[in-house]
């Protein structure tokens, strides 16, 4: 049974830290741009009682080759990564990131009994996840994941995990798996209103595990995930919270309740591309050029806690607990670092957040300069 503290930073370094173990999770966007997160059960292998996205560990069975330790593509997005990535959505949620060999749009050719038993067959490796898209006749789509930055857990945690992050969209227009219905808008160009009005896809709901691991997944707005993060209301570690608030102002922003109008088309697709705009873009930073968030490699360093004396100057630690952590996100990771790749982090932002007995409380996203006073101009508040 994992805890809070499985995944709190030690005080004192650990005599041997255990190795990361690879792993993917997807970051999934609804036809409306809402993200999918699961609720861990309390008695969850890690990441107890949070919300999290759907992923897990990578394996050899169903996701073929896992690159050794010192294998310079053990931190690397790589096929093993991507198939985990659809196999362990699948396996968490129900939802089927494969493309129909007839089609070669979204699977979504059988029945919800179908798909569940598959599930399930999958999960207990009752059959092997790639010769069960075989049946089917369907493909896994890969190649639609866009990498969004890896995190390695710090050596001084006692369980450790190598995560490759991706996006995924599922299609416009298709049934949005959420209380909002399909998108209305003008026909795309040469498109019929019959077109318009009949949705290519209609996506599954997506569901729990039935509490084996999840007792609930569901969609909703970027910012609405962080606003009951920062009303302690869920628990979002670092990592999930940060890159849910990266996509917060792009992403379904005008959706504020389940009464919300659905956005039309035209401007769901305007906000996926201002998002992707911003993942691609050049970064920089006090001057110096950044790495891109598909590159970004973060293994978070305790800085300080706000307690401990000058680790902050008092004019920027108000508004700040005492018990606060800072983390920094600049460095990859010893072991990153030891393969000489040049792998880094993003130095732009710090978290803060307080490790309480349930978990991480009062997550923030800061610029860097807002707490530490270096590295660009003064920032005046959290983001």
């Amino acid at each position: 049974m994992s805890t809070p503290a499985d995944h709190e930073p030690s005080k004192k370094p650990l005599k041997m830290p255990a190795v990361p173990r690879p792993s993917a999770s997807v970051l999934l966007l609804s036809p409306t741009n809402q993200i999918l997160l699961l609720h861990r059960v309390k008695k969850a292998s890690s990441f107890a009682s949070a919300h999290v996205f759907p992923g897990g560990a990578l394996s050899k069975t169903h996701d073929g080759e896992i690159p050794d330790v010192d294998d310079p593509g053990r931190h690397q997005d790589g096929p093993a990564y991507r198939m985990a990535a659809v196999r362990e959505t699948f396996e968490e949620c129900g939802i089927l990131l494969a493309k129909s060999k007839k089609t070669g749009k979204l699977f979504t050719e059988i029945s919800d009994a179908e798909r569940e038993q598959g599930r399930r067959d999958v999960h207990s490796g009752k059959v092997k996840f790639a010769e069960l898209l075989q049946n089917w006749g369907a493909v896994p789509d890969t190649e639609s994941l866009i990498p969004f930055t890896r995190w390695v857990t710090p050596p001084n945690v006692p369980k450790r995990f190598s995560t490759q992050m991706y996006i995924y969209f599922l299609p416009l227009g298709s049934l949005s798996p959420t209380k909002h219905a399909a998108p209305k808008a003008a026909p795309p160009s040469g498109a019929t209103e019959e077109e318009e009005d009949a949705p290519d896809l209609v996506i599954p709901n997506p569901t729990h595990d039935g509490g084996i691991e999840h007792t609930a997944a569901r969609f909703l707005p970027p910012h609405k995930w962080i606003s009951l993060a920062r009303q302690n209301r869920i628990i979002l570690f670092p990592p999930q919270f940060i890159l849910t608030h990266l996509l917060a102002p792009f992403l379904a922003p005008t959706i504020t309740s389940p009464a919300s109008p659905t956005p039309p088309l035209s401007t769901l697709q305007a906000e996926r591309e201002a998002l992707l705009t911003f993942l691609s873009k050049p970064r920089v930073y006090a001057g110096e050029a950044e790495v891109s968030f598909a590159e970004a490699c973060i293994s978070p360093l305790v800085l300080g806690k706000t307690q401990y004396g000058d680790v902050l100057p008092d004019t920027r630690r108000q508004g700040l607990d005492k018990g606060t952590a800072v983390l920094m996100l600049d460095r990859p990771g010893k072991e990153v670092e030891a393969q000489g790749l040049g792998r880094r982090g993003l130095k732009e932002w710090v978290v803060t957040t307080r490790f309480a007995r349930e978990g991480p409380r009062d997550v923030a996203v800061w610029r860097r300069e807002e707490l530490l006073g270096s590295g660009g101009k003064e920032g005046k508040e959290k983001l």
